[in-house]
């Protein structure tokens, strides 16, 4: 089973932030999943929230800003002994990512088909070069619509968090998803081999109880998302 760090490794250093990524690298670490959204000036970043609150402290919404904009923002606020982490771009988190084996690639959610589809265009023409490893997913359909309306080369993951139980296989494969990543408490067995059956490939999220972990790798479950990637590491003797 593959380890993936959760936004980097949320629990072990800032979320979402070059810091992070370079964590789960040096860990040996070679999957990661992050949240992607693009501004005003078309730039794609790295930024799970529309809102800078929580993680820097100061309130100022994401989608006011350009890529310009973005050095105020300290998103190791909270972490006393990190460096100042300012909100990365794709292409600077891609640098490190260069020989990672997976990578997920969360769209957050858009208002507008058009937005989808102007978001899908440019995270494309980022994503060359990683067409084996990326897999884009989402819980926005627009998202997955927009993948499908330009006969997209990528893979792509359909992203659940209601318990919609088996509608969400249909809807899978009714989109040509290749996975879907059920949140944790979802995760029944028979949701999981419902799931297997239908030849769908399975990324859990967020799982940072190590006996849960043992089990789903146990039940044949490709991606455990989690937050504590070094805990997970060793709990399941995968250190490097």
């Amino acid at each position: 089973m593959r380890i993936i760090g959760h936004r980097g490794a949320r629990g072990e250093a800032p979320e979402n932030t070059l810091g992070g990524f370079q964590h789960i690298h040096d860990l040996g670490i070679r999957a990661v999943e992050f949240d992607v959204r693009q501004l005003k000036d078309g730039e794609l970043i790295i930024m799970h929230d529309d809102n800078f609150l929580r993680t820097t402290g100061i309130d100022q919404k994401l989608y006011d800003l350009k890529s310009t904009e973005l050095e105020p923002y300290n998103q190791a606020n909270i972490w006393m002994d990190w460096e100042k982490q300012i909100t990365p771009t794709l292409s600077q988190s891609l640098n490190i990512m260069q020989d990672f084996e997976h990578i997920e690639v969360e769209v957050k959610a858009v208002e507008t088909d058009e937005q989808a589809e102007k978001l899908i265009i440019e995270l494309q023409k980022q994503l060359k070069g990683f067409e084996q490893t990326a897999i884009i997913t989402s819980f926005d359909l627009k998202i997955h619509q927009a993948l499908l309306q330009q006969n997209s080369h990528f893979k792509h993951g359909l992203l659940i968090e209601d318990d919609i139980k088996e509608k969400a296989i249909e809807q899978a494969l009714a989109l040509n998803c290749c996975q879907i990543g059920w949140m944790n408490q979802l995760a029944t067995d028979a949701l999981i081999k419902a799931t297997q059956n239908a030849d769908l490939a399975i990324s859990i999220w967020t799982v940072n109880d190590t006996e849960r972990a043992k089990y789903l790798r146990d039940q044949g479950v490709q991606g455990l998302i989690t937050d504590f990637p070094e805990l997970m590491q060793k709990a399941l003797n995968q250190t490097q």
